[in-house]
């Protein structure tokens, strides 16, 4: 029989839920993350930017500002501890004309009083020295050296594993249905039964409006900004080095261009505030959109090497600033809402502040025992022929290349599936070891990752799904056929 009272539950698997999970793992006591979706990073923190930002555009004594800053600069001593891909590869805020350059400079000073370091202003032929792809209509530039470039699908997980190792609880796939203050705490009733906890935190994302709501008579309200974004193949990922900004605007940052840390082309995203938070579909209008404004920043972008195209919501509250704390008229429910760009940034920093407000709410000891490092996934690709031709001595699976576009093997996707909080579906494997993210778009590889999540997870393959429940690929099998 599972648990069903707790010190904690965390309402929300994304990238600011599970640096929360983490951060709390480090304290005496029992914490339950909830996840409405089959996996972690599941909603906004699987389609965004990607962007370690350095924290010049939020407005200073702002919390958005604060935490950037300071996620920001814990980014590097994380990627060491918990093992995912990071890069220090800088940014361009581009200017384009005279008379938008006062705009330029406040932009900079704006960093300079959110202490961000290592900020530079630059002449357009200063910033095409750099970037010989710029644009010629660049007339001046800033440049953040402290800018990044991360994995996101890499960092949430590695936060969730490492809070799963250290004693999180997570639950996939267990939607909340109502939150109500009982005398112990609070009541979280979901899809799989009621649980009970001292305290909540509410990491939500675009519903975390709607989990406040039902405590607190301080409303929020969260529109979902949706974002299309064009990925294009590795073959031009060197287009540019750095990530190439256009300067804010009323709704964010603009289109940016940018590298990955997996070696692609990153171009986008658009910005279109809709009614729907489950609604992640990409319109022509939308990436016509991004095609035409990136061409202002970035010549000759290769449109024609496009492998595949997304889009991602991001969670505009109404303040326009990032929501922490405990809510005034609910002691012991703790908001982490509004959590829009910078959030990828922020999540370390707001992982810290909101597990001390908790820890200290619950009166809590830190462990003795806490394990602050994770190893991630070893992959084939990135290893020399010595180290491969081991490696596949040591298991025969690792020389078995199942997708063949991101060299994955059956030993990497083996160990996605059975790590902790471990992959259940296809696009669980994709975020963990990239089976399905090349040129073809898993169109070979899909059967046999089929098969190695049907067999490892003893489930038949009509139930293998591409995400969460009802995203079956198989409906069945045909006759005669053994099962």
């Amino acid at each position: 029989m599972s648990r069903n009272v707790w010190d904690v539950v965390i309402i929300g698997g994304g990238v600011t839920g599970c640096a929360i999970a983490r951060e709390l793992s480090r304290y005496q006591i029992s914490v339950c993350l909830l996840e409405k979706g089959e996996d972690v990073c599941s909603g906004t923190s699987k389609a965004n930017s990607a962007i370690v930002h350095a924290g010049f555009d939020a407005k200073p004594g702002s919390l958005k500002a604060e935490m950037n800053v300071l996620g920001s600069r814990m980014m590097p001593a994380l990627a060491e501890e918990l093992d995912f891909r990071f890069r220090q590869n800088g940014a361009l805020v581009l200017c384009f004309s005279e008379e938008e350059m006062p705009n330029l400079r406040e932009l900079y000073q704006r960093g300079v009083d959110n202490g961000v370091e290592g900020l530079r202003l630059l002449t357009g032929d200063e910033a095409r020295k750099m970037e010989p792809n710029l644009s010629d209509t660049v007339v001046g530039a800033l440049h953040a050296a402290s800018s990044g470039i991360v994995c996101p699908f890499e960092l949430t997980i590695a936060f969730a594993e490492n809070a799963c190792e250290n004693g999180v609880d997570f639950r996939m796939n267990t939607e909340v249905k109502a939150v109500r203050a009982v005398e112990s705490g609070y009541e979280i009733e979901t899809d799989h039964g009621v649980l009970h906890a001292h305290c909540v935190v509410n990491a939500a994302g675009v519903y975390a409006d709607a989990i406040n709501n039902m405590v607190s008579e301080r409303k929020l309200s969260i529109v979902p900004r949706k974002g299309d974004y064009c990925l294009l193949d590795r073959e031009v990922g060197g287009h540019v080095d750095a990530t190439i900004f256009q300067l804010p605007g009323k709704y964010g940052k603009g289109v940016l261009v940018t590298p990955t840390v997996h070696g692609n082309l990153l171009v986008g995203p658009s910005a279109t505030d809709i009614d729907d938070k489950d609604e992640t579909e990409t319109t022509r209008s939308d990436l016509s959109d991004v095609i035409q404004k990136s061409a202002l920043s970035v010549k000759n972008i290769p449109f024609n090497k496009v492998i595949t195209s997304f889009s991602g919501l991001r969670a505009h509250e109404a303040g326009g600033d990032f929501i922490l704390g405990e809510a005034q008229d609910a002691p012991g429910f703790f908001n982490a809402a509004g959590i829009e760009s910078p959030g990828l940034s922020s999540a370390p920093a707001i992982g810290v502040r909101i597990a001390g407000m908790v820890a200290e709410k619950l009166n809590a000891a830190k462990k003795a025992d806490f394990k602050p490092t994770r190893r991630g996934i070893v992959h084939l690709a990135e290893l020399d022929v010595q180290q491969r031709a081991a490696l596949i001595r040591e298991n025969s699976l690792y020389g078995r290349i199942v997708c063949r576009c991101e060299q994955i093997s059956e030993g990497e996707i083996v160990d996605a599936i059975h790590r902790p909080v471990g992959a259940t579906s296809l696009d669980g494997v994709k975020r963990r070891v990239r089976a399905g993210m090349g040129r073809c778009q898993a169109g070979f590889c899909t059967p046999r990752t089929m098969e190695i999540l049907a067999r490892e997870l003893n489930r038949p393959m009509e139930s293998i799904c591409k995400n969460a429940p009802g995203s079956e690929l198989l409906i069945g099998r045909m006759k005669g056929e053994d099962a």
